[in-house]
């Protein structure tokens, strides 16, 4: 699939089955989102510019919002968006996909970037091309969490919901070209630090 048919799948899905919370109660779903948005803020420094890319309706960036971080959220669905801004109006938003953050951004770098449940869903080609723009979007020694699994079988997803997952060599060689550090964390998702390539 590619990360087009990707992004129109999920703009398409019932908001109500794309997250598995959501079918047990509306607010575990929004719990979980701040639950997560705790455990973002013992990495990223308070106070920070961050960027929630593939923020969907806000499950994660309102939270982020109100523990003080100056959220830019950017998810390439414009509904999900108008949900967003609907429950947070004075979020700054921005519907673009990994290709437009360069031309929303310009000059300006974020202290920290977040994507959880984005790349997962993407080819190793288009995940690697996501991960280059969100890795450019940060400052030097900026951090970034990424939800980028590692498995002993790595292997492709093949549909829009499916999973990829890499294998501990790819993601070291991705890692080095692209300009990551890995950062020891306790997250569920991998924890980076934005350094120059060699």
């Amino acid at each position: 699939m590619t990360a087009e048919d990707v992004i129109h799948a999920w703009d398409q899905a019932d908001p109500e089955a794309i997250h598995p919370l959501r079918q047990v109660s509306e607010g575990a779903y929004w719990e979980s989102g701040k639950a997560q948005a705790e455990m973002l803020a013992t990495v990223i420094p308070d106070g920070a510019k961050v960027m929630d890319f593939g923020c969907g309706d806000g499950r994660v960036t309102i939270p982020m919002a109100a523990l003080g971080y100056e959220v830019t959220a950017v998810d390439s669905s414009q509904r999900m968006l108008d949900r967003l801004s609907e429950r947070a109006p004075n979020v700054a938003i921005v519907q673009a996909a990994a290709d437009g953050i360069a031309a929303h951004l310009g000059r300006r770098k974020m202290d920290a970037v977040y994507c959880l449940a984005v790349l997962i869903h993407h080819s190793y080609t288009d995940c690697l091309d996501m991960i280059g723009k969100l890795r450019a979007a940060t400052k030097l020694g900026g951090i970034l969490v990424l939800d980028w699994p590692v498995s002993d079988q790595p292997g492709e997803a093949d549909s829009w919901i499916g999973v990829t997952t890499w294998s501990k060599e790819q993601q070291v060689d991705a890692c080095q070209r692209i300009g990551l550090e890995p950062v020891d964390s306790d997250l569920p998702w991998g924890v980076y630090r934005a350094m120059k390539t060699n």
